[in-house]
């Protein structure tokens, strides 16, 4: 398969293959304002999670989230809303590397959003069931943006993950 992600005059495919991603807003698949596309990024991610979130919780009551340990609150604000984000944004984009590689560019997206819910799974089974949304809008903008480098790419993921994760994390730190 061709890496429809990297080759700008191919852009045009990316946007109208892009299979059930097509449900997502078209800005998505755009690598122009990246103001914007940090704020609907962060907005559709979330609205998502969080939704996702209630139907969780709604529907199995007990279940837990990842344990964080024992480490001080700043610790833990540091690891959840910086450094988290900005490892599993490389960590992705080495991912998506080999996906788009194997398979076209929204197959490589949701294998990407699979792989990423399973990896959190492993932590709390529940918590893979709210992360893959998050992950299909990173690695969505992720390959929309790669096209214009990839340090570019990973910083507009990363400002997308940090915000992603702030909220949660002053609710973690504050025990909420």
């Amino acid at each position: 398969m061709t890496d429809l992600s990297l080759d700008t005059t191919t852009a045009p495919a990316w946007r109208r293959g892009r299979g059930p991603l097509r449900v997502l807003p078209a800005l998505l698949f755009r690598d122009r304002q990246p103001w914007l596309a940090i704020l609907v990024g962060w907005v559709l991610t979330i609205a998502g999670s969080t939704a996702l979130s209630f139907v969780i919780a709604h529907l199995v009551p007990d279940h837990a989230g990842p344990d964080l340990g024992d480490t001080s609150a700043p610790v833990k604000l540091f690891l959840i809303a910086l450094f988290s984000p900005v490892i599993e944004t490389l960590v992705m984009a080495a991912i998506l590397a080999v996906l788009l590689r194997l398979l076209g560019a929204w197959q490589a997206v949701v294998a990407s959003a699979a792989i990423w819910g399973v990896l959190h799974s492993l932590a709390s089974p529940w918590w893979g069931a709210v992360i893959w949304w998050p992950f299909l809008i990173f690695s969505t903008l992720y390959v929309t943006w790669r096209r214009r480098g990839f340090w570019r790419a990973a910083a507009l993921v990363a400002a997308v993950h940090i915000l992603q994760n702030v909220f949660p994390a002053i609710l973690i730190v504050t025990g909420h």
